[in-house]
């Protein structure tokens, strides 16, 4: 099975991260939905440190503001249940998802659609899983660390659990009878410093290509040397995140979001740069048939886990 980006439900919206990045108002939008919706939240989870996500992301929100005459408001999650929370309440309009955790809010009844999906610079829309293992470490494959420490990033992360999970499976590795500790690190920067630090020794993380990565990230803010780590595991290719937004918006402020959404890259061509820092391509349009492949993978962590 092609594999195509976490969730349990007891989080809720009041796990968001306040206060919002508060972003100017502009003026009113005319269209009928404008006085219904004077404010629009976009919420997402962050993958790096919270100032690190304001900073990429307001452009986006500024951006959107302006195109839609009415404001949007950046608000930054403790995790995906909380978006998904938040978005099942009505109180989140707009969010960026993993791949799973966005199957898991489907397969739990929320009313929303999937319309941009990022793709890479080759024009690809999908990702990896990889293990990661320090450069000057013995191991050559994930069968040489049996007792040792295995660093996860979340429950419900994609590239940092189930896949992982479904990989090892595969392996006939059951990670908490094989590997000495299974440490789940929070984020994808922490299980990399968890590696780094020996708290870990080997860790799950995200990797589009040689070019790009949250490695490459990690150390263009010079947290860390690449040349320091080696990939032991690269998964299957995994779909890429959507944004999605509530199916009980107005057609005519969904179509207005998705539009103005798809455009940016060429109307605000520095904004789209700063969240990505160029090394993603433009957005395209998804609809929520591409993530049937996900909600298959969350049963079968979901089965994993019934079996613990």
């Amino acid at each position: 099975m092609m594999l195509q980006r976490r969730l349990l439900l007891g989080a809720t919206a009041g796990a968001l991260a306040m206060p919002a990045l508060a972003v100017p108002t502009p003026a009113r939008a005319q269209a009928g939905w404008a006085s219904r919706y004077p404010e629009l939240v976009f919420a997402i989870i962050p993958s790096e440190n919270a100032s690190g996500v304001i900073e990429r992301w307001t452009p986006f929100t500024d951006y959107l503001s302006r195109k839609l005459g009415t404001k949007v408001t950046l608000r930054i999650a403790n995790d995906y249940a909380a978006v998904i929370e938040g978005q099942r309440a009505g109180n989140i309009h707009i969010a960026s998802y993993g791949p799973p955790s966005f199957a898991r809010a489907l397969m739990t009844g929320a009313r929303i659609e999937a319309f941009a999906i990022e793709t890479n610079l080759d024009g690809t829309k999908g990702y990896y899983s990889v293990f990661y293992v320090k450069k000057d470490s013995p191991y050559q494959k994930v069968e040489d660390l049996k007792g040792r420490n295995l660093g996860l990033v979340d429950p419900n992360s994609t590239s940092g659990n189930n896949v992982p999970r479904f990989a090892l499976n595969k392996m006939g590795i059951t990670p908490e009878e094989f590997f000495g500790r299974v440490v789940y690190t929070g984020s994808h920067e922490n299980a990399v410093i968890a590696l780094q630090q020996g708290t870990v020794d080997m860790a799950a993380n995200w990797w589009n290509d040689e070019q790009e990565s949250n490695l490459l990230r990690m150390a263009r803010k010079n947290m860390v040397k690449a040349d320091d780590f080696r990939i032991i595991f690269k998964s299957d290719q995994i779909v890429n995140s959507p944004m999605a937004y509530l199916t009980s918006l107005p057609e005519d402020l969904r179509n207005a979001i998705r539009t103005a959404t798809l455009a940016m890259p060429k109307e605000d061509p520095a904004g789209f740069t700063k969240i990505y820092e160029g090394k993603q391509g433009p957005w395209v349009a998804v609809d929520n048939a591409a993530y049937q492949p996900i909600i298959e993978l969350n049963r079968f962590v979901d089965n994993l886990r019934r079996r613990a």
